[in-house]
């Protein structure tokens, strides 16, 4: 693979480091002065005197590390165990090691807890956090074992996640003793969850509280994983149907350089990505989920936090997802399962910002909110619809071994293709109810039917959807 070099470019970044005191030292063949892309944005740090420590733990300036940059291992030294994605042995296959506590262990691009590393290094700056804490994972097991599942050890399955990050505290226990830093990127537990929707279908007898998935005070039990993104970037790449070096060097480029051993280290082939990870929420028997003689009801969500949590009307998610859980709910206690998967994807991915400047020019442009009008108003503002590329969203669904979903609580032709192409068969697709749709949100949900959404309905004509609008702006 051909990686485009960006030496020059960063001989202007790594100068202007220098004269901070951070070393940096030449490349062969690229000049006297060129500056190596030490690793980096991803704060790869050695330790050379770490004696006189600042108040809160943080060496004083004087004493202040060396920062050791990664990108030419040629140069830095450093030598991570090669990682074999795909191998169904996770000691044959490698511990993903993206800590920052010793770069010579390092043999991936980014580091843990996606977006949230950027708080972790506010609290090293301010000396709330040492930076050489490492977790003390006692008693942090997963509360029930998932997997592992013969999608684990196919490398076309799983591309965007680590099938055993909820197990690195026991698959590589010798690492660990040895001090290398290892961390895991899903955790999983149990707990009780409450809506007040769920407690109007006990109450209207739509559900029964059966003492073990509804208890008697409404309480809805699920076991639930949190998952952080990992991605394979050759995998990645295939799945997106693009090179590896494009992929790369538009990761680099559109995070502003962020990453430069996305272009500097073909060698590196894993990437913690800066964003959202996912949360599953299960319900009833997980032993069903894989079980073939046993229903399964499933819904993919993406974030919509103005609808989730607030109860916006503008849109459906909010009345989609608690139907989910009540169909979840209803096909655990026939002595199935259900199962739940939330994705960080807020605004099509897009962002929230970009979600409320659609909604402005959706209710301010001439003839206001319609639903004949409704995507051209974000690719107005963000330049395309939906960013949200579901074609690595079935890997989570992998990780669960799940083959076959009995109930697809979706409309979204995008999940459903993608699940398809996947390879996990989908029985049956299921509606929101017509009577769960916002008055505000039928402008969403009608011209998202005439773009090809699944309903049992007619899709409206290009004339009738003119005449679906939503509130002005000031109502």
């Amino acid at each position: 693979m051909s990686i485009r070099r960006y030496d020059e470019a960063v001989m202007t970044d790594s100068s202007g480091i220098k004269s901070s005191g951070i070393k940096s030292s030449g490349i062969p063949g690229q000049g006297s002065g060129a500056g190596t892309l030490a690793s980096s944005s991803q704060g790869a740090i050695a330790a050379s005197n770490q004696s006189s420590l600042a108040p809160g733990g943080l060496p004083s300036r004087k004493q202040r590390r060396h920062i050791v940059l990664t990108s030419h291992p040629s140069r830095s030294g450093l030598r991570g165990q090669p990682i074999h994605w795909g191998q169904g042995d996770p000691v044959q296959r490698g511990a993903i090691v993206a800590t920052v506590s010793d770069p010579s262990h390092r043999n991936a691009i980014g580091t843990h807890s996606g977006s949230y590393a950027v708080y972790r290094a506010l609290a090293v700056a301010n000396g709330g956090l040492c930076p050489d804490h490492r977790p003390d994972l006692t008693n942090t097991a997963p509360a029930i074992a998932i997997g592992p599942h013969p999608s684990w050890a196919d490398p076309q399955k799983i591309v965007s996640l680590d099938p055993f990050g909820a197990v690195v505290g026991e698959v590589f226990q010798p690492l660990l003793d040895q001090g290398i830093d290892i961390r895991p990127t899903i955790a999983v537990t149990n707990a009780h969850i409450q809506m007040p929707e769920l407690m109007e279908t006990l109450r209207q007898g739509r559900l029964t509280a059966d003492g073990a998935i509804v208890k008697p005070s409404g309480d809805l039990v699920v076991t639930k994983a949190a998952v952080e993104p990992v991605w394979y970037l050759p995998g990645v790449a295939q799945r997106l149907g693009v090179s590896e070096d494009d992929l790369r060097y538009a990761l680099f480029e559109q995070t502003g350089g962020m990453f430069p051993e996305l272009v500097t280290r073909p060698d590196l082939k894993v990437f913690l990505p800066p964003i959202g990870g996912i949360t599953v929420y299960l319900v009833g028997d997980v032993a069903a989920i894989t079980d073939p003689n046993r229903p399964l009801a499933v819904r993919v969500h993406d974030e919509c936090n103005g609808s989730d949590v607030f109860g916006s009307d503008i849109c459906t998610c909010r009345p989609y997802l608690v139907h989910g859980l009540e169909e979840c709910i209803r096909t655990a206690q026939q002595g199935g399962a259900g199962v739940i998967v939330y994705f960080r994807k807020e605004g099509r991915a897009l962002g929230e910002v970009t979600k409320f400047l659609v909604y402005n020019a959706r209710k301010r442009q001439q003839g206001g909110d319609r639903a004949d009008a409704y995507f051209a108003r974000t690719e107005c503002v963000a330049g395309v619809q939906d960013v949200r590329f579901q074609e690595l969203m079935p890997d989570v669904l992998h990780w669960l071994g799940i083959t076959r979903i009995d109930r697809f609580v979706s409309m979204s032709d995008m999940k459903y293709n993608a699940i398809v192409r996947s390879g996990i068969e989908i029985v049956e697709r299921v509606p929101i109810p017509d009577d769960l749709v916002p008055p505000d949100a039928r402008v969403e949900i009608e011209a998202k039917k005439a773009a090809g959404y699944y309903t049992e309905q007619g899709v409206l004509s290009e004339e009738d959807l003119v005449q679906i609008k939503g509130r002005n702006l000031t109502d």
